[in-house]
């Protein structure tokens, strides 16, 4: 079998497959010489379309058979796969996001796993995250500092403004989850940037048994799966203000509280339940199913379903654009 050449590059498909359990958003993962996202390569003579082959790949490496997916992006930049540079393909991978529940799969090497544990930054349900602090805001003033153009060292105090705020800021806007990946991987902060420094640098192989794990920094995954799971991330912080994707990730019949959980882990941040349940009545996405739900040792909670009619009744239909807050703290049913 001949050698592909550099010129040429390769289609790959790509899963994003969500669910949350439990008030954690969670994802799911595959094994393949390396903990990464479902996925496979387009095969014309196979698949009739993108995502039938991508439902294909799910399904094979999987055990799942999806029902809401959608596309995210296409990611075709050069070297987002460290093999190319020795030589390897130009690989274009075609991304989905499929929101379901979680259900037990049946492949030894799936495994569902926390969202946060990857981008452990994004979740400030208790507070800002520790590591922001302690790490993230220190390196980033360095890294700032480190270049001896003004220019440049504004530029990075921008943009290190823009995605997590200036210094003491109690807030970020929630749905710049790609920006702040993009930013801490030029800083040298996730294990991915030290990794394909590497292996820009040789054109031999890393040795497997060589770790570029960053403690706190979140778990590393294969080429670029965590800037996908950052961009996945956004798009579903930023979904969650004009469509009702939340509900493709909820029982038939749930409280208000469950539905305002769920919100609130894939937000990252706590909400405040009055202000979440005028929200939701205005946009009049739910309705009474005139049935209560114990849940815990709190008084019957009323069972409620989504309005599917309201779809056909609105253009916008969200809850709202979330922002992380410090110090917030939600209520309780």
């Amino acid at each position: 079998m001949s050698k592909i050449s550099v010129n040429q590059s390769v289609i790959n498909l790509t899963a994003v497959i969500v669910a949350v359990t439990d008030d954690r958003p969670r994802v799911l993962m595959v094994d393949r010489a390396g903990p990464g996202l479902p996925n496979g390569p387009f095969d014309a003579a196979r698949h009739d379309t993108l995502e039938s082959g991508l439902r294909q790949w799910v399904e094979e490496q999987t055990g799942l058979d999806l029902y809401y997916v959608e596309q995210l992006y296409t990611f075709g930049n050069r070297y987002r796969d460290p093999a190319e540079f020795r030589g390897g393909p130009r690989v274009v991978s075609v991304a989905y996001i499929a929101l379901t529940h979680e259900d037990e799969v049946d492949a030894p090497n799936a495994e569902w796993r926390d969202w946060y544990r990857f981008l452990p930054w994004e979740d400030w349900r208790d507070g800002k995250p520790r590591i922001i602090e302690d790490r993230i805001a220190p390196a980033l003033r360095h890294w700032q500092k480190e270049t001896r153009s003004a220019n440049e060292r504004k530029a990075r105090a921008d943009r290190v403004n823009v995605t997590f705020g200036p210094a003491q800021a109690t807030d970020m806007d929630a749905v710049l989850s790609l920006e702040r990946f993009e930013l801490l991987y030029d800083a040298g902060l996730v294990s991915e940037a030290l990794r394909d420094r590497d292996a820009a640098s040789s054109s031999i192989a890393t040795p497997a048994s060589k770790s570029y794990q960053l403690e706190g920094m979140g778990d590393m995954l294969a080429s670029d799966h965590r800037r996908i799971l950052a961009t996945a991330l956004g798009r579903l912080r930023g979904k969650l203000a004009y469509r009702p994707v939340v509900f493709e990730l909820m029982p038939g019949e749930f409280t208000l509280l469950q539905l305002q959980r769920v919100v609130e882990a894939l937000s990252g941040a706590q909400l405040h339940k009055q202000n979440f349940r005028r929200l939701v009545a205005n946009a009049d996405l739910v309705e009474p199913i005139g049935r209560t739900s114990r849940i815990g040792k709190g008084r019957p909670a009323e069972l409620y379903r989504f309005r599917r009619e309201v779809l056909g009744e609105k253009q916008t239909v969200g809850i709202a654009r979330p922002v992380m807050k410090s110090g917030m703290f939600a209520g309780s049913d």
